[in-house]
This record gives structure tokens, C-alpha cells and sequence, in this order.
């Protein structure tokens, strides 16, 4: 018969012990790998993170504290410029331990877009740090840094970012330093203007709208581009506004630049012709001309007739029409601006007199640098001395000279009602537009719209017509001036145009500096072939965009003054 033996104490508590120390070991063990695995996840993650955050990993930094500038959108919340974070690849030269000449072929190889000289020659200098490169992709910063050595360092830096590229340039202007300010800021265009106000930490976060419509802004780039190497222009400028608001919706000088890479881009294209070049605008002043006249009581009647048989003898001056035999003779107002004659222009401003026209001139703004929040702007050049014959040419737009945004500003309130105001870049809400000032009666307004209608649809603008958009303005070709008296083989060739004329909305012009005849304008530089087709396209282009709906069988009522223009006259090519 078995019988159970009890153990003893003690190897009952040797076991409990071996137990313990088993459970012991357990947990110890649990932990351990808790640990690896909590590890393991935060390395995964870390790797991750970077690997959405584009983050090289392990790289040394330098720490720096910039300001981030506010957005910039056009009218319709597109983005033109944004700060973005972007890395930069740095060297302290003093902190560097390895080989400096293999570092820096190292460097060259890693980075082709200069010379191993050039790395060797920043390794070399005698500063505490340099820049190495400044739009470095996370993956080239791994790279650089999988080369070991200390002294190069890394910093996230904002970075300005121009997603449109050379879109809109002038008008949002450019940031950097300057030969005498070390300082990122605003340097030309919106950047400079609203400087404040992009930088100020308050506001992070509500970005600058614009009046700028990016489709419209492409077009006219486009098509003033093209018009530009077409016929060989110095220079090119177009502006779109709308005539009751004064908001620009597009503003183009050329040659242009890309503000995201400012290296080796020269003056003239820094530039910003619409705002900050004068020109002679030739024969667009002759509607101001005659909208004084009319305003001022010196032309009452449309059918009042002013002698342009004869060129006008002025001291040692001729003023003469470049027309043919047809159209020297008397000249009612409507036909002096279809025929663009400067002889009866100058008749009407002699009669006028000098207070009357300067006082239209000043009205529009001439007087002045024009009137919008960016700090690039030219001042007019006005005559110094207002006897006859300065008078007479500057009634046809000769002797005085304004920027293009004069111009398109002043053919706004030619057609707007009469009311002048101010140009702005901004966005103006519903109903928010400043008052202006009225510088025309309704009455004027009106028949000045029926005027420049005619133009486009009898006289030397019949280029500018877009179908459907009842398209209003006028031409004009200027000789260029210069120190040695005006060229006779360069000018400067304009139209002004509004549209739709039975209900304007918008200014469109556009200039070509300089141009070369060629095929397509039988040789011909007047803007009646050059800048005219180019405010047409534009107009066919845009006008849908900015909610002028084309319309064949609407136009504006010139019925009363159609019986009183000569239909004998041909379509002249050497038309203005």
C-alpha cells in the first residue's frame, strides 16, 4: 500500500523561489521587448514621418527664425505667390574636419550645377557660414549629409514661391536683399507695396486678394507676346481694366522675368513699363481732346466743320495729316476722329484754349504720377511752356507724355459715365468702388462712347473689332522721342479700346514699342496693324471670362451721327 509523503518546508519554498524568479524573468523579458517594439515602432515612425515630411533624417541644422509672408491670390482665389518650406544646404567652413578638396568634388558631384572650384573656393572662405545651395530636395540633403562631415549643416527655411512663374511678374514685383540691405523684403510690385501688411504675424493666414484675373493676365501675356516678336518690339505693354470700379484685371509689361530665379535678369526686364515708363501717346489723346471741347462748350454741334485742306504752319512747325487727297478738306467731329486728322484736332484745341484742355488734361489725372498702391511710378512729362504750338500737338498727344495706366485710366472715365477714380490692384467687394470724381457730364460720356465706336467701326480701329462685343477706341501712332529730336523710323504704337460700347465695362490697351513692319502689316509699324489685331484677340479671348456675353444683334445707336461721316473715303493702309 502506497503512502504520501509530505516534502519538506524548505523544498516547498526552493519551488515558490524557482517560480518567482521564473515570473520574474518573465516580465523583465516582457518589458525588454515591449521596449524593442516601442522602439522599432518610433524608428518606423520617425521614417515615416520624414519620409511625408520629405525630412532628412539625422540632419545637423541651423536654426534660424524668418518671417513667413502672406499669400497672394488673384480675383478668383487662384495663388500667385505662396511661402513654402524649403531646405537649404550650408557650410561652416571653421567646423569642417575632412579632406577639403575631395569634399568639395564630393560636393560637385552631388550637386552639378557648379564646379568643384567653386564648392573648394566656400569650404575655403574665412566666414563662419555660407550657403552651399538654397532649393535643396530632401533627398539631396540625405545625400550631402550621408557624406559626414560636421561642418555642412541644414536649415528649413520659407521659401517665396511664384507657382504661375512669369505670370503677372511686375504686378506682384519680387522679395530679396539689396547691395545695401541684407534684409529679405519686398522689392518692386504687391511685395513692396503691402510689405507690411504681408509680413504682419496678426494677420498669418488671410492672404492679399488681387483684382488680378489670372485667365485674363495669361491672355494678354500671350497675345501682346506674340504681337512683341512678331514685329520685333523694343518693349510691350497691356492693361484691362474695369471702367467702374478701376480695378486692373490685367497688367503686362514685356520683356518680362520669372520672379522665382531673379540671376542674370536685366533692368529693362525688372521694368515695369505700365506704371513706371512715359511714352508720347500719339493720336489716343484726340478723344480726350475732343471730350474737353465738348464739355468745355467749344463744339456744340457734331456737324461743325474744321478746315484740314492745308497742313498748319506753327513757327518753324508743320502740322499735317498723312492722308490722302479725299480727306483734305473741312472735317465735322466725328469725322476728324475716324480720319484721326491732327490739323482739325489742332483747330479745335486752338479754339479751346490752353486753361480748358490743360484743365481736362489735369482732371484725368496727367498731372501726377498715376494713382494706384504700387510704389513704381513714373511722374509725367509736362510741358514747361504752353505757347501755340505746344497747345496744338499736345491736343494729338505730342509734347506731353503719360504712362500707359494714365492712358487706360482716362479712356475708363471717357466711357464710364464721366466719373474718374482711382486705379487699385485690390479686389473691391459689391458695392464697395470709391466714388471718383465726375470729370465728364452723362451727356458727354454718351456721345463720346458713340465717337469711339465710329472709329472702330469706319475709321483707323476697324482692326480692334471683336464680333459680338461691340468694341469702341482709338489709335495712335507716335514717333519716338529721344535726345536728339524724334525718330523717323521708330514710334510707339497704341490702342485704347472699351468694350461692349452700348455698356462699358472694361478698358483694354495695348502698346508695342519700337515696332518692324512685316508681312502680316504689309510693312506697316501704325497701330492700326499692330497693337489693334492684339486688343481684338484679347477681347475674343477674355470677354466671355469677364461676363460680357457676345451679341451680334446689339450695338449702340449712332444713327444720328452716321449721315453726317463721307463715305467716299477708302480704307487707307497707312491709316493711325
Amino acid at each position: 500500500m502506497n503512502m504520501l509523503v509530505a516534502r519538506p518546508i524548505s523544498a516547498r519554498r526552493s519551488t515558490d523561489q524557482r517560480h518567482a524568479l521564473v515570473a520574474v524573468a518573465h516580465v523583465r523579458l516582457m518589458m525588454l521587448m515591449l521596449l524593442i517594439i516601442a522602439g522599432f515602432l518610433l524608428v518606423i515612425g520617425r521614417i515615416a514621418l520624414l519620409g511625408l515630411l520629405g525630412t532628412p533624417a539625422g540632419a545637423a541644422t541651423l536654426t534660424i527664425n524668418p518671417v513667413v509672408r502672406g499669400d497672394i491670390l488673384d480675383r478668383n482665389g487662384q495663388p500667385l505667390a505662396r511661402t513654402i518650406e524649403a531646405w537649404t544646404i550650408g557650410v561652416r567652413p571653421p567646423e569642417l574636419l575632412g579632406d577639403r578638396q575631395a569634399l568639395a568634388g564630393q560636393l560637385a558631384a552631388l550637386m552639378p550645377a557648379h564646379d568643384s572650384a567653386w564648392y573648394l573656393d566656400r569650404l575655403n572662405m574665412k566666414g563662419k557660414f555660407t550657403y552651399l545651395e538654397k532649393h535643396a530636395s530632401p533627398a539631396l540633403v540625405n545625400q550631402v549629409h550621408a557624406l559626414g562631415e560636421p561642418g555642412i549643416v541644414f536649415a528649413r527655411e520659407p521659401e517665396r514661391l511664384y507657382p504661375q512663374s512669369t505670370l503677372a511678374a511686375h504686378a506682384l514685383g519680387y522679395i530679396g536683399p539689396t547691395a545695401t540691405d541684407p534684409r529679405i523684403l519686398g522689392r518692386a510690385g504687391i511685395e513692396r507695396a503691402f510689405e507690411a501688411r504681408l509680413t504682419d504675424p496678426r494677420l498669418r493666414g488671410q492672404p492679399i486678394s488681387l483684382s488680378i484675373d489670372s485667365r485674363v493676365q495669361a491672355a494678354m501675356e500671350s497675345e501682346l507676346g506674340r504681337a512683341m516678336v512678331s514685329f520685333k518690339a523694343k518693349d510691350a505693354t497691356g492693361v484691362v481694366l474695369d471702367v467702374r470700379t478701376g480695378e486692373v484685371i490685367a497688367m503686362v509689361s514685356l520683356p518680362v522675368y520669372n520672379p522665382n530665379k531673379l540671376s542674370g535678369t536685366s533692368i529693362d526686364a525688372l521694368r515695369n513699363n505700365v506704371t513706371q515708363s512715359v511714352y508720347e501717346l500719339g493720336s489716343t489723346f484726340k478723344p480726350i481732346t475732343m471730350a474737353a471741347a465738348i464739355e468745355s462748350g467749344t463744339v456744340t454741334s457734331m456737324a461743325r466743320r474744321f478746315d484740314a485742306t492745308v497742313p498748319i504752319k506753327v513757327g518753324r512747325f508743320t502740322i499735317h495729316d498723312d492722308r490722302g487727297d479725299e480727306q483734305k478738306r473741312w472735317l465735322n467731329i466725328p469725322e476728324t476722329l475716324i480720319y484721326s486728322s491732327n490739323i482739325a484736332t489742332a483747330r479745335i484745341a486752338e479754339e479751346m484754349g490752353k486753361d480748358k484742355l490743360t484743365a481736362m488734361f489735369t482732371a484725368m489725372g496727367f498731372g501726377e504720377r498715376p494713382s494706384i498702391e504700387l510704389r513704381e511710378r513714373a511722374g509725367p512729362i509736362w510741358p514747361t511752356y504752353w505757347g501755340n504750338t505746344t497747345l496744338m500737338t499736345t491736343a494729338f498727344g505730342h509734347g506731353i507724355a503719360v504712362t500707359p495706366l494714365h492712358l487706360a485710366n482716362a479712356y475708363a472715365t471717357l466711357v464710364n459715365g464721366g466719373i474718374w477714380r482711382p486705379t487699385t490692384m485690390l479686389k473691391v467687394a459689391p458695392g464697395a468702388a470709391p466714388a471718383g470724381r465726375r470729370v465728364l457730364s452723362e451727356a458727354t460720356s454718351a456721345r463720346m462712347r458713340q465717337l469711339l465706336r465710329m472709329v472702330v467701326l469706319l475709321g483707323t480701329g476697324k482692326k480692334g473689332e471683336a464680333p459680338g462685343y461691340r468694341v469702341g477706341g482709338k489709335t495712335g501712332t507716335a514717333e519716338v522721342a529721344g535726345a536728339g529730336g524724334y525718330s523717323k523710323k521708330a514710334n510707339v504704337s497704341t490702342f485704347a479700346a472699351a468694350f461692349p460700347m452700348d455698356s462699358p465695362r472694361y478698358v483694354v490697351v495695348a502698346m508695342l514699342n519700337s515696332p518692324v513692319g512685316n508681312a502680316e502689316s504689309f510693312g506697316l509699324t501704325t497701330a492700326a496693324w499692330t497693337a489693334a489685331p492684339v486688343v481684338s484677340r484679347v477681347i475674343a479671348r477674355t470677354g466671355s471670362l469677364l461676363g460680357v456675353t457676345p451679341d451680334m444683334k446689339r450695338d449702340i445707336d449712332v444713327s444720328d451721327l452716321t449721315p453726317l461721316v463721307w463715305h467716299g473715303a477708302g480704307d487707307r493702309k497707312n491709316a493711325e
